[in-house]
């Protein structure tokens, strides 16, 4: 198991928004599903997946944006940078930009979804690949290789 020297700070563009995450991730990825895509405007979006109970907003009060429906992604009201998201029906979950942290340049996604989307000349190097997305027992293999050799700072 991987000493991931927490917690780790971040925040978003303009500094009005913060947070802390207390708890070691349990996936790091990029999707290049359309939705991402656009909502980034750029050719995937980046996360690294965290237990809820490990992730907390220290400073301002991120506002829902982007779709409207049961996953909740979160914004600075004042610079529109995507932080984070909640995904639907995974209340025990946070999808992290990793940028936002302080500390980033650490970050590499182990997975990559939803290619069948993707931008032909978009490729990461991520260890595995999925046109779309893995069953949940493969997800928790995944997560569990990642904890046991996931890069992280330090």
């Amino acid at each position: 198991m991987r000493d991931w020297k927490l917690p780790w700070a971040g925040g978003c563009r303009c500094g009005r928004c913060r947070i802390e995450v207390s708890a070691p991730p349990l996936l790091a990825s990029a999707c290049h599903c359309s939705g991402c895509q656009r909502m980034t405007a750029s050719a995937y979006s980046l996360s690294l997946a965290v237990p809820a109970e490990g992730f907390s907003v220290t400073l301002g009060e991120p506002v829902r944006g982007g779709l409207q429906g049961a996953s909740q992604h979160f914004f600075c009201p004042f610079c529109k940078s995507w932080m984070f998201t909640r995904p639907e029906g995974l209340d025990w979950l946070v999808n992290l930009r990793p940028t936002m942290l302080d500390e980033h340049q650490w970050f590499m996604p182990f997975v990559e979804l939803y290619t069948s989307e993707g931008l032909a000349w978009a490729k990461t190097p991520a260890r595995y690949s999925y046109e779309t997305l893995p069953d949940n027992d493969r997800f928790m293999a995944m997560a569990e290789e990642y904890a046991a050799e996931g890069a992280g700072p330090g």
